[in-house]
């Protein structure tokens, strides 16, 4: 019965300025410095972390809703130099909200045993409103911290918490 730290789309296309995404307010200094204690807690008791990442292909299907953003390769895709993965740590592709959709993460998870997942990242209402929802569906206990998770929407940031706790029984701290 472990826990795992789902550390999502912590990348440059959403939280730098130059980023294809940024999202502007919501990338503040303080955010990121919460994110980076959360991994600094969670590595100091040794428990695993994935980086999920958006990684698309210059024709993707999102880009009929969003900009180009974190292509396969390029800078926007990276994750931000303050809260770079280790080698110990795992990396999740994905090319749609869900870090369950069209990845390996659900199998991963469960061959380590974990049963409890902590979700910090961007953006609340859509890459981790929608990786709870899967989660949740495949019965995995949920974590959410407020200060550690982030949006270029204030309501819809609202929102999302909101509906993680109420609907999908997400544990909101």
């Amino acid at each position: 019965m472990g826990g795992a730290l789902l550390v999502i789309d912590m990348l440059k296309d959403f939280l730098e300025r130059e980023g294809a995404l940024y999202l502007g307010e919501g990338a503040t200094e303080e955010f990121r410095q919460k994110v980076a204690s959360r991994l600094e807690a969670w590595r100091q008791k040794g428990g695993p972390i994935f980086y999920v990442m958006d990684r698309h292909l210059p024709h993707d299907a999102e880009f009929k809703m969003f900009p180009p953003h974190c292509l396969a390769g390029a800078w926007g895709g990276e994750v931000v130099e303050e809260l770079a993965p280790r080698q110990e740590d795992y990396l999740v592709f994905k090319r749609r909200y869900s870090a369950f959709y069209g990845t390996d993460l659900d199998l991963t998870l469960r061959e380590l045993g974990v049963t409890e997942l902590e979700l910090a990242g961007v953006c609340t209402q859509i890459c981790v409103l929608y990786t709870a929802a899967d989660a949740r569906m495949r019965h995995y206990g949920v974590t959410v911290r407020k200060d550690c998770v982030a949006s270029f929407d204030a309501a819809a940031h609202a929102f999302a918490l909101k509906e993680m706790e109420k609907t999908l029984g997400v544990k909101v701290i």
